[in-house]
């Protein structure tokens, strides 16, 4: 089933998906880990440049330097019927050098880092080493079935 998506794009992109790709990406991730493939999730992606990055990141984890990813889960209150799962903020400038210095197709970064950010807005994390090779293991073979590559194995 597909999902909703809001797609922000809040700076100025180059090489930018298609809304198709979002889908995509998307879909496979939250359809791989739902227990109901039939429940319909709605998120935002917003795309944005370092300084937001940076400011987001510095705001809500005290860490004064922009990120490739920031995940923020929706608090659904109690009672309530929503399936608004929350925020993806992907830093397109930090995306981009990392796809670059680790030598990875660039839309196979903006893959994982989909999935890695739905994967966040659905509980799972990486603390710990244990959660870490779980989600891990999960992005892997989330990855797998869009035809790209394990991206913690350098290419």
């Amino acid at each position: 089933m597909p999902h909703d998506i809001d797609l922000q794009i809040a700076c100025t992109p180059t090489a930018l998906p298609s809304s198709e790709q979002f889908q995509l990406w998307v879909d496979t991730a939250l359809n791989a880990v739902s227990s109901d493939p039939k429940q319909n999730f709605e998120l935002t992606i917003r795309l944005v440049n370092s300084d937001e990055s940076q400011q987001l990141n510095n705001q809500y984890r005290g860490k004064d330097k922009p990120t490739n990813v920031l995940s923020f889960p929706f608090e659904v209150p109690e009672g309530i019927e929503l399936n608004l799962l929350g925020d993806l903020i992907i830093c397109i400038e930090i995306m981009q050098q990392e796809a670059q210095t680790q030598n990875k197709a660039l839309f196979d970064h903006w893959a994982h880092l989909v999935v890695h950010g739905c994967l966040h807005l659905v509980g799972f994390d990486h603390i710990s080493d244990s959660e870490a090779l779980e989600m891990e293991s999960l992005e892997i073979t989330i990855l797998e079935k869009l035809g790209i590559n394990n991206p913690y194995i350098e290419q």
